[in-house]
């Protein structure tokens, strides 16, 4: 397939830069599968007990987004003194030896060996730059960094967001998960940030279930594909964790029966990731660039909560993989025909692709 077949138009007026409040208060598009008659209905996230069922099992993302937007300066002496330049770096992902990879800009103001300081309590070593990222050893190391970067980051806001506006104070809540546990990603689980306690605790009374995996996202979800045979496009690698309970729970949910819900993307690619051609989900730790397009067989997923994706995106191929190319246009021409909010902080979607009632 082309990439202009995962094309479509969207204006920039539903382009979300602020959440819903409460969380639950976004709109939920649910999708069923073709045999239904009425394939798309128009609810709110608060409704999703509607659309479960007892035993239906979601899995959740657990990753912790860090502050990973930093501001600082770099000192280099010359001729007529010392000569300093602002620099505003994102981190990427650790590296081996407490290292992070990074970019920079601007990054032609920077050699090895200098030192970005952030704050008194933050500064980092160019270690290396090469493939337009740094190497950044900082001078602090785990739980001195994390109270470090909590204090002078900025959360990192997805590149059409930022655009529109900077990041601020109210992000780091907004722009994070109620069951946020494990620090590592640089951007958030989007279709997560919908839920809330309250909505946690209804479904957890009608009888639905609830897994945790860990996936980091990393910014190369951000990264656009640049190849017109999609075939030819090379995922970024996370680093993703399934605990030995997770994989049972999905295991035990599809002997029995059950559906299994990803909430958002990442938790499906990190499934699919931990099971093998038979189904079966495995303990997992390490990395995966699992690219899902259509053509591909789903091995545990039987449903999808997610939000809206950008245009010719590895995430709008994923969707229509599971729902059909088709559906998916379908789908996308009713929800910016009903206005409904794009992208992290905008509205989510319900697919069922083997939903007939």
């Amino acid at each position: 397939m082309r990439l202009s077949d995962f094309d479509f138009d969207l204006p920039e007026r539903l382009i979300a830069t602020r959440p819903a409040r409460p969380r639950s208060a976004a709109r939920l598009l649910v999708a069923h599968g073709p045999a239904v008659a009425d394939p798309i209905t128009d609810a709110h996230v608060h409704d999703l007990p509607a659309f479960l069922r007892p035993g239906d099992l979601l899995v959740l993302n657990d990753t912790r987004v860090i502050p990973a937007r930093l501001s600082g300066t770099r000192t280099r002496e010359s001729d007529t003194g010392p000569a300093t330049a602002r620099i505003e770096v994102t981190l990427l992902e650790p590296a081996p030896g407490g290292r992070w990879r990074a970019l920079a800009k601007p990054l032609r103001k920077l050699r090895e060996a200098e030192v970005i300081r952030f704050d008194e309590a933050l500064s980092a070593r160019v270690d290396s730059i090469a493939d337009g990222a740094l190497l950044l050893d900082f001078d602090a190391a785990g739980e001195a960094f994390d109270t470090a970067l909590a204090q002078v980051g900025a959360m990192p806001l997805p590149p059409y967001i930022a655009a529109l506006r900077p990041p601020d104070e109210q992000d780091r809540t907004d722009y994070q998960t109620v069951w946020a546990e494990r620090p590592g990603a640089v951007a958030a689980p989007t279709a997560s940030l919908h839920f809330d306690d309250a909505l946690l605790a209804r479904l957890a009374a009608m009888g639905v279930q609830t897994t945790r995996v860990t996936l980091h996202v990393g910014a190369g979800t951000f990264l656009p594909v640049k190849t017109d045979d999609i075939t030819q496009h090379r995922m970024h690698a996370e680093r993703g964790i399934v605990t030995p309970q997770a994989a049972a729970a999905i295991n035990a949910a599809r002997t029995e029966g059950r559906r299994v819900i990803p909430v958002g993307t990442t938790a499906l690619r990190l499934i699919e990731s931990a099971a093998d051609q038979d189904g079966i989900a495995r303990p997992y730790d390490g990395m995966t660039d699992i690219f899902i397009r259509p053509g591909y067989r789903f091995r545990v997923t039987d449903g999808l909560m997610t939000n809206f994706h950008l245009p010719k995106s590895t995430l709008m191929m994923l969707v229509s993989a599971l729902m059909g190319v088709e559906r998916v246009r379908a789908i996308y021409s009713h929800a910016v025909n009903e206005n409904y909010r794009f992208f992290s902080y905008g509205d989510a979607s319900l697919l069922l692709p083997e939903e007939t009632c």
